[in-house]
């Protein structure tokens, strides 16, 4: 039993839905390392302070890093698979085509949201970077100088990959639609509360597959 609300097929739909979970699934596992390195790097850094008086170089550059990191290659897994905080008292009440529009409708907003947030985002990587600078010279960290161009340019590539997931997100909606189906495939179906519990416990407990 799946974790994953989502359901596929073989329709072209389908096929192009999971070829892209795969860069989305592989960005959010590095996202998890990052956050995993992160708890490690204050460990060390508590523990080098309390006990040698010899903390993190930059801790606080490195967590900023960091955080520009996990903060955003998640972002369009979790769009994937629904995992977004929202409202759904009323969605939840709708049926057939209304929900279906419903859904398109909102996904639209966040696609048009997301367009300008890549250019705001791209801009402002832009407007730090010196194309005729070498790379480590750069805009930089207060503390150890580190370049922080990668953190800036991660954001708008991390914001198109969602704008791609966007896209297929709203070609299931109009497909479900169009074909007043109660089973669309890539999208994320509303799930009540006990069915959410009850996936969770499974994949808690290793039988997610």
């Amino acid at each position: 039993m799946s974790s994953s609300s989502v359901l596929t097929d073989d329709t072209a739909l389908s096929r192009a839905d999971r070829t892209w979970l795969k860069l989305e699934a592989f960005l959010n596992l590095i996202s998890g390392m990052v956050i995993f390195a992160l708890v490690i790097l204050a460990c060390y850094n508590v523990i080098g302070r309390k006990i040698f008086n010899a903390p993190v170089p930059g801790y606080v550059d490195w967590t900023e890093q960091f955080m520009a990191t996990f903060a955003f290659l998640g972002l369009a897994y979790c769009q994937r698979e629904g995992g977004h905080i929202r409202m759904d008292i009323l969605v939840g009440a709708l049926r057939g085509r209304v929900l279906w529009a419903a859904e398109w409708l909102s996904v639209l907003f966040m696609l048009l949201l997301t367009t300008a947030l890549i250019y705001g985002t791209w801009f402002h990587f832009d407007r730090s970077f010196d194309w005729n600078a070498p790379l480590w010279s750069r805009d930089s960290s207060i503390d150890i100088a580190l370049p922080l161009w990668p953190a800036k340019i991660l954001v708008p590539l991390s914001l198109g990959i969602l704008w791609i997931r966007l896209v297929l997100q709203l070609w299931g909606f109009g497909r479900a639609f169009r074909e007043n189906t109660d089973r669309p495939v890539a999208v994320p179906l509303i799930e009540d509360a006990a069915t959410q519990a009850n996936k969770e416990a499974k994949t808690v407990e290793g039988a997610d597959g």
